[in-house]
């Protein structure tokens, strides 16, 4: 499966097919997940979904015809949590205020907290200690967004991740028509505001000093005219919401969707006291009632989420019959490098085969590499480990609340991370291929992509993430498949994709070996593939077997 934005690579979808046409790339991908940037989206590289028409500047139907024709399935994001304030459904509330039909399609945070806690001064519910005492949150601070209604009254809603608010500049001729004052007592208060404004400052913090006659209606004036951005949470309570659920998923399913992957699908269900990350059998009931409608559409659900090995939520979404991501295998693999040893490699491979567990697995992705999972797999130690080696190349730590040792993951491409060793680059791909599950390739690793920095740098201070989302032009990417790194890895990946020994209903054996080396043997109708794997030297071979038992297929 190939993993990239549908700008990744010449800026379009259409300069993807172009890349996927070449001979290089024959018979390499059965899959394609493309971000949802795809869609009409406004913030955090496409999570921040408006509605899920297609962007016009990236893609077409003709384009997902086009991979159709290709033999490439399409996987697709659903987010269940949020949509963009931008949305339909936020903007007839901000128009329509309580007479809006979406009123109740998000979640009103005085309303939900109602008898829970206190008013505040400032118009929304502080929640007793109690309630809030296990709650898990994204950023600091309660997660709310104050939007004005048409009546000016100032309502809270349940915003879990990112927010902004815009106040626009405003110039004397406003003032005169808002107040009927003299231009050049206008144009002074105008230049007061616009300054402490491009400051940063709040309105009600503005300083009118002399003029502070005229505060309270510029204030109003201000605030009136405010603009949004931010991902504000669904209310799945909301019959509305779940007419929307469907909808989306026929619309995706009209795309030519396989599979679709959950993502912010454990922050949905809330309830007062609960730690609204995971509520259980909240969790479980959404995920029931998505299924339900996936299935009437053929639709397979994958659903997305970051937690710790000990809490063992991976196994129970396997046990509950869902795909899974295989979040743990990056990190595993730089360990084993970095230790020389096939241990928790071993320890995961048996847990996914005694559990049953079917998985995606991958090196690099869109965000970053994960840590957080590891917990009760790897010591604290071991992992504190990872991420001094992976700052130490060039990496970004991402901590949760920007607090130490709340850490999340390593933003790194996944090449750098390795010390851009491109022996290393080929043993992961090669352990990737051979591990239980379907590989996920993203598009800077299959091209040896390096850390971005000056991308860092041009996002600004929460741009870590563009560290690893490198765009491409069509050249440069067609240019990389010369690199022996990159050709050695399409002939990996084409020989996972094409030899028949592999998949969920074959047979995997662990080879004995030595520590520093892995042995893993797939069978299946008499085909054999055999990966010996050495973490020491970072050499590997594999040799692959027909029914007759003649080689066709030789790695070293």
């Amino acid at each position: 499966m190939l993993n990239a934005y549908p700008d990744s690579i010449g800026g379009t979808l259409g300069d993807i097919i172009k890349f996927l046409q070449k001979p290089e790339l024959e018979n390499v991908f059965q899959s394609f997940y493309i971000l949802p940037s795809l869609f009409n989206t406004d913030l955090d590289r496409g999570f921040s979904i408006i509605d899920y028409d297609l962007n016009e500047l990236y893609a077409s139907q003709a384009d997902l015809q086009e991979l159709n024709k290709l033999g490439i399935a399409l996987k697709f994001d659903f987010v269940l949590n949020h949509s963009s304030v931008l949305s339909p459904q936020f903007q007839d509330i901000l128009k329509n205020g309580e007479s809006s039909k979406y009123k109740d399609f998000f979640i009103d945070w005085n309303k939900f907290w109602e008898g829970y806690g206190q008013m505040t001064d400032e118009g929304y519910i502080q929640p007793d200690p109690e309630y809030i005492r296990d709650m898990f949150f994204r950023k600091p601070g309660l997660p709310i967004l104050n939007v004005r209604m048409p009546d000016g009254k100032e309502v809270p809603y349940w915003n879990t991740f990112y927010q902004e608010i815009k106040y626009q500049n405003i110039d004397a001729q406003d003032l005169i028509r808002a107040m009927d004052i003299q231009y050049t007592l206008a144009d002074k208060l105008a230049e007061t505001v616009n300054k402490a404004l491009s400051e940063g400052m709040k309105p009600s913090a503005i300083d009118f000093g002399k003029f502070n006659r005229y505060r309270k209606k510029i204030i109003d004036m201000l605030e009136s005219g405010r603009k949004y951005l931010g991902q504000m949470d669904l209310n799945i309570k909301s019959p509305l919401v779940w007419e929307y659920y469907e909808d989306t998923l026929k619309k995706l399913a009209g795309y030519g969707a396989e599979i679709i992957r959950l993502d912010a699908f454990a922050y949905a269900p809330k309830e007062p006291g609960a730690r609204n990350f995971l509520n259980d059998p909240g969790t479980w009931n959404l995920l029931e009632g998505v299924k339900e409608l996936a299935d009437k559409y053929g639709l397979t659900l994958l659903p997305e989420i970051h937690s710790r090995y000990e809490e063992k939520i991976h196994e129970n979404l396997g046990q509950k019959g869902y795909m899974i991501y295989d979040f743990f295998l990056p990190g595993l693999i730089i360990d084993a490098f970095e230790r020389n040893t096939n241990e928790f490699l071993i320890k995961w491979i048996n847990d996914i085969q005694e559990k049953g567990l079917k998985v995606v697995n991958m090196l690099g992705c869109h965000d970053g590499i994960p840590l957080l999972d590891l917990k009760g797999l790897l010591s604290d130690e071991q992992i504190q480990k990872l991420i001094d080696i992976v700052v130490k190349r060039g990496g970004y730590v991402k901590y949760l609340h920007g607090k130490k040792n709340t850490y999340y993951q390593v933003n790194a491409t996944y090449y750098s991370a390795l010390g851009e060793d491109d022996s290393k680059l080929l043993l992961a791909r090669a352990i990737q291929i051979f591990m239980p599950g379907k590989p996920q390739v993203w598009y800077l690793d299959l091209l040896g992509g390096k850390n971005d920095y000056a991308a860092v740098e041009k996002a600004g201070p929460a741009g870590h993430k563009e560290i690893n989302r490198t765009n491409l032009k069509l050249e440069q990417a067609c240019k990389k498949l010369k690199k022996n790194v990159v050709s050695r890895q399409l002939s990996l990946l084409r020989f996972r994709n094409s030899f028949p020994a592999f998949g969920f209903d074959a047979k995997l054996e662990v080879l004995n070996s030595d520590p520093e080396v892995l042995k893993l043997c797939w069978e299946k109708n008499g085909y054999k593939a055999t990966l010996e794997a050495n973490m020491k030297d970072y050499s590997c071979n594999i040799t692959a077997t027909d029914k007759m038992g003649k080689i066709v297929f030789n790695f070293r």
